[in-house]
């Protein structure tokens, strides 16, 4: 699963703390602050297991009356199911037809109860927070540091601070085997 585009206003304000970090002018190289600063929000996602700004995801599962969970977390509302065809086709289901879970962990899950559906895409929101401004001093504060560095460091291959993976760590989601729910 590709994880959805972060929101234009998250990225800019991303960029923005990075220049003031920084103390280059707004205008200065806007591309490369902006590229840092969409880069070092996807990796700290890909690290913690967590998606930092709500947003809609897309997810493709398999129609199986088992549990499956979704990828990404927390998830705050499944918005719809629907299952596809062999060409794409999408039909929402029914209520009755499947069902939903959300743990106290904040993870989604799914479970098709109707026969004969191989494939459906469930549709959920996701995110830590609502906007930038929003997401743990912790997690924003290793974005910040790991997007200046990607700026600076451009082209180089210095390592990143070990203070990112500090910050982060107490917030990664480890996943030690496949999940499994009983149903």
């Amino acid at each position: 699963m590709t994880p959805p585009p972060f929101p234009a206003a998250a990225i800019a304000a991303v960029r923005a703390d990075i220049e003031s970090h920084l103390r280059i002018a707004a205008s200065a190289e806007p591309a490369l602050t902006e590229r840092a600063a969409a880069t070092a929000l996807a990796l700290c996602e890909a690290f913690t297991g967590t998606a930092l700004i709500v947003r809609e995801h897309d997810e493709m599962l398999a129609g199986e009356r088992r549990w499956q969970r979704l990828t990404a977390a927390p998830v705050l509302v499944v918005t719809g199911v629907a299952a596809l065809d062999a060409g794409g086709q999408e039909t929402a289901l029914a209520p009755e037809s499947h069902a939903v879970d959300i743990d106290p962990a904040g993870y989604g899950w799914i479970r098709v109860t109707a026969p004969g559906i191989a494939r459906v895409r469930v549709r959920h929101s996701a995110g830590l927070a609502a906007g930038w401004g929003d997401v743990p001093p912790p997690l924003a504060q290793g974005v910040l540091l790991l997007a200046a560095h990607l700026f600076e460091a451009r082209g180089g291959d210095a390592a990143p601070p070990a203070a990112v993976s500090a910050l982060w760590r107490p917030w990664r989601r480890l996943r030690l085997r496949s999940p499994e729910r009983a149903a």
